[in-house]
């Protein structure tokens, strides 16, 4: 008995490991309550918050790019639907993804094959696909390029999308997305005008956005920069489209989904109750443009020029510098560069324009610069005026050539004694040249510049040639001590380093037939609401009044009469005597030299002049001013001439038919600008 009340030598052991257990598992439990604590309480929202993002998506919603329309509301751009397929790489193959991650939905079946099959994709195609969905799921963790979307195709037409929304259960991991294209109707027609829309670069798109706005929420963005562009915009990249992109581009929205496991698209109450408010915010359409261009004139002027290989004209409203049609030939598709075909057209697109020789991305009325030959004696003939260093009334003979020294300078033809209006009507080189050796090239120069040539117009669509009116002291930089009279006789005649642009040279006889009004040109007449409500209303602009007396500029626009509707005349032969035009025929040389490394085939066609003919219509009292280059053409008479009376003809049909004047005008409206007759 006594040895049963002796406590036994164990006993204390067993006592301090119950301590121990104890307090380990008191501080167990702690540790789980601070730790349930941090996750439920001081986490707790940020958990939620990640729960929730887990199952609702923020989808951007794209905005409605304006509409561009013509003088008499045709659209000329605007956007039409495009439906593009994407893939998920995880989803639509799961049998590429790594065996040892056991994800949700390792064991449902591959769908690629079906939407192969839907998506018409030949076996290049497929097996492309198939090789970039494997190297995609060579990893599958949650950031791994498995579970990015892939772009499959691109505008699909409207069968097939119809069979892939049909089939929606056996297309599991493809998703078909409604994108707005720009859509050209007119196609090549005004296309350098109008321009064309292209996804945002990488450096664009880096100057839009503000730092640190790759690790912002949806949220935050659209706080910092809600017109923020996104990867796979698409921004105006040459023409109207670039110069007026504020304008047109417009606001997306966004609106919020629930998303299954998959990825799938859920609606119903259940998801609306998960959605938190707003749950949705519409895009803002972009503004429309109205233009001054009548897109009809530019038609009819395409099909004047279609016997022609390359050129451009313009037409301006003498009398409120408004352009009523620009056109530069060869053009292309803006359809092709915008993204419906996708980026494979883009591509070949783009490698066959820049490949062409006749450079069909330069914008030849403002962007290219030609020597203006004949059409640029006017100004010759106004500085000798202005000056009164030469009486219009004497005579100078023309035997063909005037010799200089050891150079001979030759004129089309022996025209005998002629004065001003007989050598501006006959276009004589030789009266030219020796009104160039009375006047000097300074005082032509400043008369030029008066009216706006070499200078930028600042229209501002596309990269401006400012063209280029020389003077000695221009010379003198680029040939010390070696400036030769020979230069002064080419500027007289606007041949040698004497530029223009085909727009320059249209503002500047519009300047001669309206009284010396320079106007700064203008293409977008107004810009409007998707319902038509006037935002901003654009009255004409003048940029200079020419230091011209109007008995000299009535001189001039004489001549101008005589080259068209008298008989000796250069572009009598080809006048239209139901028209009252007066204008200036120009033939400009070139310069150019063939090498024996020039292709024959070719070379034959750059050692031809240009050909130009620069007029405004009707003469008595002036409505347009029409520039015609024919690049490359040959003679102006026979070749630049009948394509201006033919837009002059054009002009007149179509404004008969239109209320409020010529042209579509509104007299109420169209006011000449200030400083204008």
């Amino acid at each position: 008995m006594s040895n049963m009340l002796v406590p036994r030598s164990d006993v204390g052991e067993f006592r301090r490991r119950y301590r121990w257990l104890g307090l380990f598992a008191v501080v167990a439990f702690v540790a789980v309550t601070i730790r349930l604590f941090h996750l439920q309480v001081v986490k707790g929202s940020d958990y939620a918050q990640t729960a929730h993002e887990n199952i609702i998506r923020r989808v951007n919603m794209p905005t409605t790019r304006g509409v561009v329309r013509d003088s008499q509301g045709r659209v000329l751009a605007s956007s039409r639907p495009s439906y593009n397929v994407y893939i998920v790489p995880g989803r639509v193959m799961p049998s590429a993804r790594p065996v040892k991650r056991r994800r949700l939905g390792r064991t449902d079946p591959d769908t690629f094959a079906r939407i192969a099959d839907m998506l018409r994709l030949n076996p290049e195609e497929r097996a492309r696909i198939t090789t970039r969905i494997r190297e995609a799921c060579v990893t599958d963790d949650d950031k791994s390029p498995c579970w990015h979307r892939v772009l499959v195709r691109e505008d699909l037409s409207r069968d097939i999308v119809a069979e892939l929304k049909q089939h929606d259960n056996e297309t599991n991991g493809a998703e078909v997305v409604q994108v707005p294209v720009r859509y050209y109707p007119y196609k090549g027609i005004g296309s350098h005008m109008l321009g064309y829309v292209a996804e945002i670069d990488a450096e664009t798109l880096g100057r839009f956005r503000p730092p640190g706005y790759d690790e912002m929420s949806p949220e935050e963005r659209a706080k910092v920069n809600p017109l923020a562009y996104d990867v796979g915009d698409s921004i105006g990249a040459v023409g109207l489209e670039r110069a007026w992109e504020a304008q047109l581009r417009g606001q997306r929205g966004w609106e919020k989904r629930v998303v299954d496991a998959h990825g799938r698209h859920r609606t119903g109450p259940e998801a609306e109750r998960l959605l938190d408010q707003p749950s949705r915010q519409d895009p803002i359409p972009g503004r429309d443009l109205k233009l001054t261009i009548d897109v009809e004139l530019v038609d009819a002027i395409d099909k004047a020029m279609r016997a022609h290989t390359a050129g451009a004209v313009v037409v301006v409203e003498v009398r409120t510098g408004r352009l009523l049609a620009m056109y530069s030939k060869p053009d292309f598709d803006p359809n092709d560069l915008s993204g419906a075909g996708g980026r494979e057209r883009i591509r070949e697109t783009f490698n066959r324009l820049y490949a062409d020789p006749l450079r069909p991305m330069l914008d030849k009325t403002m962007s290219g610069a030609f020597q203006p030959g004949s059409t640029f004696k006017p100004f010759s003939a106004l500085a000798a005026l202005e000056d009164k260093l030469v009486k219009p009334e004497e005579r100078e003979r023309c035997d063909g050539y005037l010799s200089f020294g050891r150079r001979v300078f030759h004129c089309t033809h022996v025209h005998g004694m002629v004065n001003m209006r007989d050598a501006v009507a006959e276009s004589c080189n030789i009266y030219f040249f020796k009104l160039a050796e009375a006047v000097g090239m300074d005082r032509i120069a400043r008369v030029a510049t008066e009216f706006g040539l070499g200078q930028k117009t600042g229209l501002g669509i596309n990269p401006e040639s400012p063209g280029r009116i020389p003077t000695r002291s221009w010379y003198a930089l680029r040939y010390k001590g070696q400036f030769r009279i020979g230069f002064t006789l080419n500027t007289s005649i606007g041949q040698g380093a004497t530029t223009v642009t085909p727009l320059q040279l249209a503002l500047a006889y519009a300047a001669i037939a309206n009284g010396g009004t320079v106007f700064t040109p203008e293409l977008v007449r107004a810009v409007e609401t998707s319902d038509g409500a006037v935002v901003q209303d654009f009255p004409p602009r003048s940029s200079r009044k020419a230091k011209i007396a109007p008995e000299n500029l009535a001189r001039i626009t004489d001549a101008l009469h005589a080259v068209v509707n008298e008989q000796q005349g250069t572009a009598f032969p080809v006048r239209d005597s139901a028209l009252d035009v007066a204008g200036k025929t120009g033939t400009a040389q070139t310069g150019y030299v063939a090498s024996s490394s020039d292709d024959p085939k070719r070379a034959w066609y750059y050692a031809r002049d240009h050909a130009w003919f620069a007029a405004f219509s009707p003469s008595k009292a002036p409505e347009i001013a029409v520039v015609v280059l024919v690049e490359h053409g040959g003679s102006g008479p026979t070749q630049a001439a009948p394509v201006a009376m033919q837009i002059v003809r054009e002009y007149n049909r179509l404004s008969a038919g239109r209320r409020g004047g010529p042209g579509g005008k509104d007299p109420k409206r169209d006011k000449p600008a200030p400083g204008a007759p």
